[in-house]
């Protein structure tokens, strides 16, 4: 039986000119996004990561550049979400969720918010260049699992849990 994962990559390739009082930053680029998509959906093939559904309602997997604000891909919206939350805060989904399971609902007011486990930053050089977010796995924790495969191509090992 064939696995169906879709993969979505939301990455904007930015040059900047630097003066004397600004500061470089480093972006995730489309190539790199890739990467770790592919990587990601190499980990959630080899470990039996789809749940046995119709077609259109496989696991997704999404890579957003922490530069990017809005992105828009119908029936993805949670694994954007969580890369989204996760660049945005530069701290996995996972936190969030816990932290809302031990009581705090009030996070859960915050606009454009996904404050679910399936959410990693890509680290690399010590900055936050963007995240993977993905849901559909057999779990939230499956979803972390795939999420960190993909981010572990990219990010720098001891930011990868």
């Amino acid at each position: 039986m064939k696995r169906l994962i879709t993969f979505l990559a939301l990455a904007v390739s930015v040059s900047i000119t630097l003066a004397d009082d600004t500061a470089s930053r480093q972006k995730l680029t489309l190539d790199g996004a890739k990467k770790v998509g592919e990587a990601a959906m190499k980990y959630a093939g080899q470990n039996n990561c789809s749940l046995p559904l119709p077609w259109w309602m496989k696991a997704v997997i999404c890579c957003i550049s922490s530069g990017q604000r809005k992105a828009s891909a119908a029936g993805a919206n949670v694994s954007i979400g969580k890369a989204r939350t996760s660049a945005i805060f530069k701290k996995p989904t996972k936190d969030f969720e816990d932290t809302i399971n031990k009581g705090r609902f009030t996070m859960t007011a915050l606009p454009d918010f996904t404050p679910l486990q399936g959410g990693v930053p890509i680290v690399v050089g010590g900055q936050v260049v963007g995240a993977i977010g993905c849901s559909g796995a057999k779990s939230a924790a499956q979803d972390e699992e795939v999420a960190l495969a993909g981010a572990a191509v990219l990010s720098d090992a001891k930011s990868v849990q």
